[in-house]
């Protein structure tokens, strides 16, 4: 059984029909507007009057410009018409039911194997598959984001089933900041860590992966200018790794290359620079300004500047693998980098 259509197929009676009539003849040469049919195929078509009166009739069958037809369907009652009134094609309610199928797929509120004419159950986790000709099998499920795991200290992944490949982010840890030295050698800025993004297919992987997280350094201590403590490595077992950025240094009066440098990404399909700390300006009495912002990493920005003569020191690298800010001209100490990060995204 196939319910058939044609765009457009219209005509006129070309003589009048009863309430009980089963041919309908239309115009002559216009029947082949409408669809041809063979075995069980059949198409709705719809009757209207110069009153607009309309009956919906099942075509069965046609030949050249004679249509044979079950009359009054879908709620609509048999009616005598006059020649000259129109026929058309028009997609109805229980055309469209046909269409799909609905008695005998989802009536009863399943869909089986037997119904999409699938050999056997598959086994769990599987979908149902088209084979692009019509026809259905079983196969593995698509892609898609099915879960992710965060490290934000070393640890140890372990391979999940039924996923296939995972993405992994890496990102090293924050440098700390320079301190400041005196009256106007304020510190510079740590480095953030670099980033490696690398998509791996799970079927290379060990059942478990070494992770390191690198640590964000601690900023120069206070009281004599001391260079910010590098951040360390973060990796994906052997696979894909960033290193930390540099500590921010302190610096003479004159001298203002005192920012920390941003770690390397490596192995990773992407591989991403660490931002630079930022230098301190040139200082003196009359200059308000202190010491350097810490390094964005991917994550967000680092560590803010404190920034008055007197005012309070600055802060520790706020995003992963973000760097910390370097410390005013009055010998405070820099502040420390954040700690790096290495998310691991699932995918089937």
């Amino acid at each position: 059984m196939s319910v058939k259509f044609a765009n457009n197929a219209h005509s006129t009676l070309a003589s009048g029909i009863s309430t009980s009539a089963t041919s309908i003849t239309v115009a002559s040469g216009q029947g082949a507007r409408f669809p041809s049919l063979t075995g069980s195929e059949f198409f709705y078509a719809t009757l209207i009057d110069t009153s607009n009166n309309l009956e919906i009739v099942k075509v069965t069958a046609r030949s050249t410009d004679v249509l044979t037809a079950t009359r009054a369907q879908e709620s609509t009652s048999a009616r005598a018409f006059s020649s000259g009134d129109r026929i058309e094609l028009r997609v109805t309610a229980q055309g469209l039911a046909d269409h799909i199928d609905l008695d005998n797929v989802v009536a009863d509120n399943s869909i089986t194997a037997a119904k999409l004419n699938i050999s056997g159950n598959g086994t769990s986790g599987q979908a149902v598959l088209t084979d692009g000709d019509g026809s259905f099998s079983y196969g593995a499920a698509g892609g898609g984001l099915q879960s992710q795991q965060v490290f934000t200290s070393s640890g140890t992944y372990t391979k999940p089933s039924g996923i296939t490949k995972i993405k992994v982010i890496v990102t090293g840890g924050g440098a700390g900041g320079g301190s400041g030295s005196g009256s106007n050698n304020p510190g510079g800025g740590g480095g953030a860590g670099g980033t490696a993004i690398e998509v791996i297919d799970v079927s290379s992987l060990s059942s478990t992966v070494a992770v390191t997280v690198g640590s964000g350094g601690s900023g120069g201590s206070a009281n004599g200018g001391q260079t910010g403590i590098s951040g360390g490595t973060s990796s994906f077992g052997s696979y894909c790794s960033a290193t930390g950025g540099t500590g921010g240094y302190y610096a003479a009066a004159s001298a203002q290359e005192d920012k920390g440098d941003g770690g390397v990404g490596s192995g990773g399909d992407i591989n991403i620079h660490g931002g630079r700390g930022e230098e301190h300006g040139a200082h003196s009495a009359q200059d308000q300004s202190g010491g350097g912002h810490g390094g964005a990493s991917i994550w967000g920005g680092g560590g803010r500047v404190a920034n008055s003569w007197t005012g309070s020191n600055s802060s520790s690298g706020e995003a992963y693998g973000s760097g910390g800010g370097g410390g005013i001209h009055t010998d405070k100490a820099g502040s420390s980098g954040a700690g790096g990060i290495v998310v691991v995204e699932e995918y089937k």
